[in-house]
């Protein structure tokens, strides 16, 4: 549920992104409140320990999938999404215990701002968590091959019996377009995975054309025409990457471009 996107404009945003903007807004204004009964102010340290925990995550992550990189440029390109949540609380959480230790004034406001952004953030992942848990099958959305033959990803998953991993994208998505490579060469390399490629909205012509001016070889290319997938899944804007275990149970979302250190990150739940 948190991974489902939505679109403004050419701009897209998984919910789990506006729940981390609503955390930390809610520890600004108890901050604030706090800080105006104790007469001092701790919104600067907030953004400071939020600027930490961000860095420290993709530091984290870098370095866990620091082979899976092409050169220092790509490790610094975070529209792959690539962060390590566990390291950038420990690293917040730890700056943030300096400060309270350093700091008597800030001791109350600052702790009272945390944990009410840390409770915004836990108790709506926390619920949307064991809904998940009980909810978001395998879809049976009717899809077309480029042949024009009806199939759907359950008809598929009881075929292969292993793990899939379906990317919804479209030609007209820059996103999309650089990271097909990047899916190709884990589709030749991860033989007990099955990728679906569902395009969304456009004919087989047209991506028969699109496979080939990029010169892609790929496998179980889909046609979703309506949009209907995009609509099931909760994925409104492009490109998203939903990760089913062998029972079709939805164990990850990612919402946006994939570099090889997040797919990897991805599939290491699926092996």
């Amino acid at each position: 549920m948190l991974q489902q996107s939505i679109a403004i404009g050419p701009l897209g945003f998984s919910l789990h992104q506006l729940v981390l903007v609503m955390a930390f807004l809610m520890a600004l204004l108890v901050g604030a409140l706090l800080g105006r009964r104790h007469n001092v102010a701790v919104s600067d340290t907030l953004i400071t320990v939020f600027f930490i925990a961000f860095i420290a995550a993709r530091v984290v992550f870098v370095v866990r999938y620091w082979g899976a990189y092409d050169g220092i440029i790509a490790r610094f390109d975070i529209r792959d999404g690539g962060f390590d949540l566990t390291g950038g609380i420990i690293a917040g959480l730890g700056y943030a215990s300096w400060v309270l230790w350093r700091s008597s004034r800030q001791r109350w406001p600052l702790s009272g701002a945390l944990l009410a952004g840390g409770l915004t953030w836990g108790l709506i992942v926390g619920s949307t968590a064991l809904i998940e848990q009980q909810s978001r099958p395998l879809p049976n959305t009717p899809l077309v091959d480029l042949s024009g033959q009806s199939t759907n990803l359950p008809q598929l998953a009881h075929q292969t019996q292993q793990p899939i991993v379906v990317n919804l994208w479209a030609s007209w998505c820059p996103p999309c377009i650089r990271e097909m490579p990047v899916f190709e060469e884990a589709q030749n390399a991860e033989q007990g995975i099955t990728f679906v490629f569902v395009n969304q909205g456009e004919d087989a012509q047209h991506i028969e054309a699109f496979m080939h001016q990029h010169e892609l070889s790929l496998d179980n290319v889909w046609l979703d025409q309506r949009n209907a997938l995009g609509e099931a899944t909760g994925a409104h804007a492009m490109p998203t990457t939903l990760f089913y275990s062998a029972e079709g149970k939805l164990l990850n979302t990612h919402f946006g471009e994939l570099s090889r250190a997040t797919l990897h990150q991805g599939l290491e739940r699926l092996r």
